[in-house]
């Protein structure tokens, strides 16, 4: 079954999964769940408290969280500090494209006109891409802003289908997500064991990086604005 062959029914079963999510939260914020997921130095504790039924958790607890506000960061840099790097990787992805989903649809179904209002203009330049180039658009963006609640939300109040959107971020999120979780654990002791000076010139990389970056858009911008003067 697709989008366009039945539509009512395919809404209904996603405001379904919705509402099913929305209880799970308010159940879990009744129990003192919320509580223990926002904290990362517990949710190893909690997890493995569990048994097998952590991996369920992990993804349960991802998929309702982080849609409304806890970071995915949280959860994704956890993951290889609990298990095996290959899990960790399997588990990030089902719980990151949960919560996209979750999210996504809640924009869509649910709060639509309230999300629309609240769209960052970083976002909405992106509108007409969506229509034209919809899967390499949001393979971009996913690779770049990977999984915040509000471009979820604009996924979700944007005219992508819900299809294009999912397999787009499944692409965008596989390379973000693989490094995470192969290098999450060494990078951790790494940065432990980092002398002082590590930690003084990362912020300068960074913000050169980005100033060369922003600079060679600007360029790039004025030499195809150049261009369309001379055609003109």
């Amino acid at each position: 079954m697709t989008e366009t062959e039945n539509p009512s029914r395919a809404r209904n079963v996603r405001l379904a999964a919705v509402a099913g999510v929305l209880v799970v939260l308010f159940v879990a914020h009744q129990l003192g769940v919320l509580d223990r997921f926002a904290e990362p130095a517990r949710i190893k504790e909690t997890l493995l408290e569990l048994g097998p039924w952590g991996y369920l958790a992990f993804v349960a607890a991802y998929a309702t969280l982080q849609p409304f506000g806890l970071p995915g960061t949280v959860f994704i840099l956890a993951a290889p500090l609990i298990w095996p790097w290959p899990i960790a990787f399997a588990l990030s992805m089902v719980g990151t494209m949960a919560a996209s989903v979750v999210g996504f649809s809640f924009a869509r179904f649910v709060a639509r006109d309230w999300i629309s209002k609240r769209i960052p203009e970083r976002f909405r330049k992106y509108e007409a891409r969506l229509e034209d180039r919809g899967f390499a658009t949001v393979v971009l963006l996913r690779f770049i802003f990977w999984m915040p609640p509000l471009l979820h939300a604009f996924f979700g109040v944007s005219r992508v289908r819900f299809w294009t959107h999912f397999w787009g971020s499944f692409v965008g999120y596989l390379l973000p997500l693989f490094l995470v979780s192969f290098f999450g654990e060494a990078l951790f002791e790494w940065l432990k064991q980092a002398p002082l000076w590590v930690w003084a010139i990362f912020p300068v990389c960074v913000a050169l990086g980005l100033g060369g970056w922003l600079l060679l858009r600007r360029h790039r911008g004025r030499a195809t604005a150049g261009r369309d003067v001379a055609i003109e």
